[in-house]
């Protein structure tokens, strides 16, 4: 643990003391805390960060903060504490951001799709409240921001050889990334996803990783920023 960069640790130490703690709290935990859909009336704003400390599982926490200390140690050992924060937060939101727009757009059509068939727009909100539908989906984990974290990764150590757990041949990061992410649209498009799992917040997190890095690497006055 010595080895590990302070705000590797004090975000480790964060995720699992929220997780220990949502044991205790049951429902009322992700009621407040997990990111809901903007017209629930369960949506928070401060969701948007907190949902990014919360976590389904045992093995959803384990699997998200060992691939924080594997990938996001070296980045916070280069970049400081204030810049992998930074980072680390901005993916996550932008992994927020499109699975709620994703969220919205297959909201809407439901929506408008109903109001063609003469159905108040009163009558369909409350009816989707009440329902098991996208309406009342959360979402937790940290996944989002970990992908910002594998793109940057992958940005800054291309030829780092990584391997999946189950195809145990090393792969280049450069290589590795790009296989995760079509590996996600592939369970975006069809039926074989056999988790509930926000791929398009994974897609999310990566791009908005991805252009992070790009803009960083092209502008000299970000980077001497904070430094």
């Amino acid at each position: 643990m010595r080895n590990i960069p302070d705000i590797i640790k004090q975000l480790i130490i964060i995720n699992f003391l929220i997780f220990i703690g949502t044991q205790f709290v049951g429902q009322l935990a992700y009621d407040l805390l997990a990111l809901h859909y903007p017209k629930n009336d369960l949506f928070g704003i401060w969701q948007i960060v907190t949902h990014m400390f919360m976590h389904g599982s045992i093995s959803h926490i384990l699997f998200n903060m060992f691939g924080l200390w594997m990938f996001g140690s070296p980045l916070a050992q280069m970049w400081g504490k204030q810049k992998f924060l930074f980072f680390y937060l901005s993916t996550g939101l932008g992994a927020a951001i499109l699975q709620l727009l994703v969220y919205h757009l297959q909201i809407q059509g439901w929506v408008d799709d109903l109001v063609s068939q003469g159905y108040l727009i009163e009558e369909i909100y409350r009816s989707l409240q009440q329902s098991q539908s996208l309406f009342n989906v959360t979402m937790v984990g940290a996944s989002g921001a970990l992908y910002g974290v594998l793109v940057a990764f992958a940005f800054l150590f291309p030829n780092a050889e990584l391997m999946l757990i189950f195809l145990p041949i090393p792969i280049k990061a450069k290589y590795f990334v790009p296989l995760i992410l079509l590996m996600d649209l592939f369970f975006v498009f069809s039926s074989y996803s056999m988790w509930p799992i926000a791929h398009f917040a994974h897609v999310g997190g990566a791009i908005t990783g991805f252009i992070m890095m790009w803009y960083w690497k092209g502008n000299q006055f970000t980077k001497n920023r904070w430094n």
